[in-house]
């Protein structure tokens, strides 16, 4: 889920907290939003995260930092993002 939709959602029920509150509405009826999580970080990507090398990584102009915390991320399972330059790079990058 983006975070500009949370935040509107938050702001559509602050709202009608707020009315609710000062008595502009009677009843107080929050909406229940179906979410939808798009991950676009497959396990192919994962393995691809975590089987590049500290040399490979350096030579496309990465820290060793950098490459650090998404190898952490990738091996945690969890959802994880990256910037777009970086996932660029990494998609054209070729097992050797």
């Amino acid at each position: 889920m983006k975070s500009g939709t949370i935040r509107g959602l938050m702001g559509i029920e602050t709202r009608e907290l707020a009315f609710y509150l000062t008595g502009r509405r009677k009843n107080l009826e929050f909406i229940n939003p179906v979410y939808k999580v798009e991950r676009d970080d497959s396990e192919d990507f994962r393995q691809k995260v975590i089987d590049i090398s500290y040399s490979e990584w350096k030579n496309m102009g990465f820290s060793k930092r950098t490459l650090h915390y998404i190898k952490q991320n990738a091996k945690s399972g969890k959802c994880f993002s990256l910037n777009c330059h970086v996932r660029g790079r990494l998609e054209m990058w070729n097992f050797s």
